[in-house]
């Protein structure tokens, strides 16, 4: 029996549900005739679906017509659940489009005809509602072929010697077969339709079920089975949930078979349910061609392929609008969140965002009826009653020149390289990934994962910070460590790879446009062209239709927002406006755009443009405009593209973030702690939801981190300190009492080994401690910089009489910390330096691990403040709860102190006489008294 998923598409109100009724009705799997204006139709299984008589979410319901076993899946026609109907498509072997007898080819009708010919699905068409169109066959069949394709051809002529004429025009085969016999064969029109070669046309009337049973057979006839692999294969296609609350992956079987218990993707499949309208049944296997709802699984996706089946294409119809959503007083924003995000898995195209400026929860809506939906189904499910305000466009970014983009990550420990080539593509064509690298550079693995990066994200442009589409990127080269290397470098080095490109390139603000059809009556034709002028939109001849005049054309989604109220009161409700999205074009108004909107490339922290380099122990960042004269690969751009970009940095075009340099030849490497902050919320919170065998691996410092860069600054101080747990165990101590550094002090004690002071209603008292990153600060500050390329060891000292001065004036704990790592051999070793202690690290540690160390073990017993420009220490300091100095407020505050200094001994100077005694200590001075006292 042939086992075939088929589905149903149309404009609205065509009796698409209509047709799927009398279909189940004719082949015997219902025994009532179900109809949508009673609301009792098998397949409109939701009530606001019964309510408004349009399909809402896709269904699906088991048919039996003689050999043939096929699963129907009903599709929304409204173009506002495009994104559901689009979805489906991915899983189909053939389609069925419908169209209205009365209405004919209708806009919506032909961006369906374009979606069946991009995923490359063989189409049958039922003309619907002929009992209403009575003498309009032949017109209907001329529009169909000259609408949509020229191949579409009457099937109720079977036989004839007209249909095999028609048929034989449609390809080479064909011709030679009907020159031959006369006719051509049935199993060769089959295959003449699975190749799209020909379309077959049936007519008839679904609510009087004419025509139904010659379209089943039809259907039977010419309709073939796809060949499966013996290997297993899946495509999800909807994520749902049951009454129960249950999530429910939908998917086709394409290859293989899928049991019970089962794993995807490590997770078990616990329920295989074959539905038919909202009943099902429960089978312990489904083979190939199955469609069908699993229980278990928790990370599906719509469009992901599961074994050897691959990922689909990005859908084509996505909302183009986008809302904030206004919640009741009483409800909080970050409880409704995870409920909002449930239905992005479901409806995948809202894109719910949580806007951290505004403190809003954001979400794209395809139009007004999708709105309706959403505000009864969050009512719903989850008994909040929302509201939608805000409207704004939905633009995206592309690039009109080629450019390179390179990542480079390289904290201590930690390697991954990337080469992109980044080339603008055609419009609507989305985006393209593709490797042509050689596995002598970079191995077939880490290619593998370089394109699942870039694949995973949602890349955002330069200049508004919107979606980027269009383009073609190509990993070209990139370069792993045998030893260092993890998955997660790789991801942050694609991820800036892609931002560093588009830095460089000339971008383009795009916004959505719409094809329209207007009909007005033909004196307010002239008004009607006006104002489609007016709104920067273009329009073929008009055409004149009986009394009316008809334009059709394109005009920017932002400028035809409410049109039609306005065409319905100028035309006294007698004119009409039809949309349907054509895709993206270049911005009509960009620079006011880009204003508006105000995105600083440069400040977005979740999407860095620069790369992370190593030296001296420690890793640090470099700006965009710098990465290509410190990466290790060489540039993989073609010379004439070099040649034509010139210097890309400075070549023309418009680009974010340019800036010129500051006087320093090296500007400082310092984030802010609110940014600090957001980057430990954002990857602890990640972490919180990642519950990944290897995020639950320790980390046994950070060479061994298994998550790269983001697993590494998470903020996850269980893991992180007991790594380090041993090597703090042990205590010493130096002059005075006072804890080594990075000892802790006894319990219920002071850094000075006293009893700690606790009161009720006080805050504890505790003593403060800098800890200060020593080469890190020498090569940050111009003064020693210099001294160091001369003479290191005479920087360090300078550096040191800086600190103790420091501490004289501050009264705190200061602890200067130095690489000894690359000493073989080498112990950590303790050394006081007049007022103040020095620390050389063991081998194998750097000086920001040993801070690092310190500051987990001692942050909740002292006020621990850290010097550093380190960008990746910064964080993680941060994490621990320690206050933050950049080398340059460090060099300020040190310039303040001596300012200080000055003036106090200015002052002091400058008022009453002064006397040696002054100077002098009690101590000293008893001992002095004693001293002349003996004397005498």
């Amino acid at each position: 029996m042939k086992k075939l998923a088929v589905g149903i598409l149309a404009h609205v109100d065509a009796g698409k549900t209509t047709l799927s009724e009398a279909m189940l009705y004719t082949g015997g799997a219902v025994r009532k005739l179900g109809r949508v204006d009673k609301g009792d139709a098998f397949l409109d299984t939701y009530e606001l679906e019964k309510k408004r008589g349009i399909t809402i979410f896709s269904k699906q319901a088991m048919l039996r017509w003689g050999e043939m076993q096929v699963t129907l899946l009903d599709t929304p026609g409204h173009v506002d659940f495009s994104a559901e109907m689009e979805r489906t498509l991915q899983v189909l072997d053939y389609a069925i489009l419908v169209i209205s007898g009365t209405a004919g080819v209708q806009g919506h009708t032909q961006t369906l005809w374009r979606l069946l010919a991009r995923y490359g699905i063989p189409t049958f068409l039922f003309v619907n509602k002929m009992d209403l169109a009575d003498g309009r066959k032949e017109d209907i069949s001329l529009e169909l072929n000259k609408k949509l394709d020229g191949n579409i051809a009457d099937f109720s002529e079977q036989g004839t010697e007209s249909f095999y004429e028609n048929l034989a025009t449609c390809s080479e085969t064909a011709l030679e077969q009907y020159l031959e016999s006369g006719q051509i064969a049935p199993a060769d029109v089959a295959e003449m339709i699975r190749a799209r070669e020909v379309f077959p046309c049936f007519f008839g009337s679904a609510l009087k079920l004419d025509g139904i049973e010659e379209f089943l057979k039809g259907m039977e006839d010419y309709m073939l089975m796809p060949e499966y692999s013996s290997q297993f294969g899946a495509k999800v296609f909807k994520i749902a949930r049951d009454n129960q609350g249950n999530r429910l992956t939908y998917m086709k079987i394409t290859g293989g078979r899928l049991q019970v218990k089962d794993l995807i993707d490590e997770e078990k499949v616990n329920q295989i349910r074959v539905y038919s309208g909202d009943k099902f049944e429960a089978v312990k296997e489904a083979d190939a061609g199955t469609v069908c709802a699993v229980t278990g699984p928790a990370k599906t996706s719509p469009g992901r392929g599961i074994g050897i089946e691959a990922a689909s294409a990005m859908p084509i119809l996505e909302p183009v609008l986008t809302y904030r959503i206004q919640l009741p007083e009483e409800v909080d924003a970050a409880v409704m969140l995870p409920k909002l995000l449930q239905l992005e898995e479901e409806e995948p195209e809202l894109h719910i965002t949580w806007q951290e400026e505004q403190k809003e929860i954001h979400a794209q809506i395809m139009g007004e009826i999708q709105m309706e939906i959403l505000k009864s189904l969050i009512a719903e499910r989850f008994g909040v009653r929302i509201e939608f305000g805000g409207r704004s466009i939905v633009y995206k970014e592309t690039i009109q020149n080629t450019v390179e983009g390179v990542g480079h990550f390289e904290p201590l420990r930690h390697y991954a390289e990337v080469h992109l080539l980044m080339e603008p593509d055609e419009p609507g064509s989305g985006l393209s990934f593709a490797a042509a690298c050689s596995e002598d550079v970079l191995d077939r693995n880490w290619q593998r994962l370089v394109l699942t990066h870039l694949e995973e994200k949602e890349h955002k442009g330069v200049l508004t910070g919107s979606p980027i589409t269009d383009m073609r990127i190509t990993l070209m080269s990139g370069r792993a460590h045998l030893k260092h290397t993890e998955g997660g470098d790789f991801r942050q080095a694609v991820y800036r790879a892609v931002r560093h490109g588009l830095m460089q390139a000339d971008s383009v603000l795009l916004e959505p446009v719409y094809d329209f059809r207007l009909e007005v009556p033909e004196k307010l034709l002239g008004r009607a062209m006006t104002d489609v002028e007016r709104m920067h939109g273009t329009f073929e001849p008009p055409a004149l239709e009986g009394e009316y005049a008809v334009l059709t054309g394109n005009a920017p989604v932002a400028c035809m927002d409410g049109y039609q109220q306005e065409v319905t009161a100028y035309t006294g409700g007698r004119g009409h406006l039809s949309c349907a999205l054509k895709g993206y074009a270049p911005c009509h108004n960009e620079e006011e755009v880009i204003e508006a909107i105000g995105y600083d490339a440069d400040g977005d922290t979740d999407n860095p443009s620069g790369s992370v380099f190593c030296a001296h122990g420690a890793g640090f960042v470099v700006n965009w405009d710098e990465v290509a004269d410190y990466m290790h690969l060489e540039s993989c751009l073609p010379p004439e593209i070099v040649e034509n970009n010139g210097e890309q940095p400075q070549s023309g075009g418009k680009r974010a973030g340019k800036r010129e340099k500051a006087g320093t030849e090296t500007e400082e490497m310092w984030i802010g702690t609110d940014e600090i902050d957001a980057i430990l919320a954002r990857t602890y919170n990640a972490n919180k939801r990642d519950k990944s065998g290897a995020s639950r691996r320790r980390w046994g410092g950070r060479g061994s981190s298994s998550s790269g860069y983001s697993g590494y600054a998470s903020g996850n101080r269980t893991q992180y300190g007991t790594a380090y747990g041993r090597d703090m165990a042990s205590v010493s101590t130096v002059s005075g009492g006072t804890p080594a550094p990075g000892a802790s002090a006894p319990a219920g004690t002071s850094a000075a080994g006293t009893s700690a002071i606790r009161s009720h209603g006080k805050a504890e008292t505790r003593e403060e401690y800098l800890l200060v990153d020593g080469y890190n600060i020498i090569f940050a500050w111009e003064e020693l910089r210099e001294l160091a390329d001369r003479n290191m060891d005479s920087a360090r000292g300078k550096l040191l009489d800086i600190l103790c001065n420091y501490q004289g004036a501050k009264k705190c704990q200061v602890i200067a910390v130095f690489d000894a790592y690359r000493v073989q051999g080498h112990a950590t070793e303790f050394l006081d330096y007049h007022n103040i202690h020095v620390v050389y690290t063991k081998e194998a540690e750097t000086a920001d691990q040993y801070i690092e160390k310190f500051a987990h073990e001692n942050a909740r017993k002292y006020h621990v403040t850290v010097a550093t420009s380190d960008r990746l220490e910064q964080i993680i300091i941060r994490g621990q709860g320690c206050r933050l100095m950049s080398a340059r407020e460090f060099e300020e505050e040190i310039g303040r102190m001596n300012e200080q200094i000055r003036q106090d001994f200015e002052e002091k100077k400058t008022g009453e006489k002064q006397y040696m005694t002054d100077f002098i200590s009690e101590e000293v001075m008893k001992k002095m008294k004693e001293g002349i006292t003996e004397n005498d």
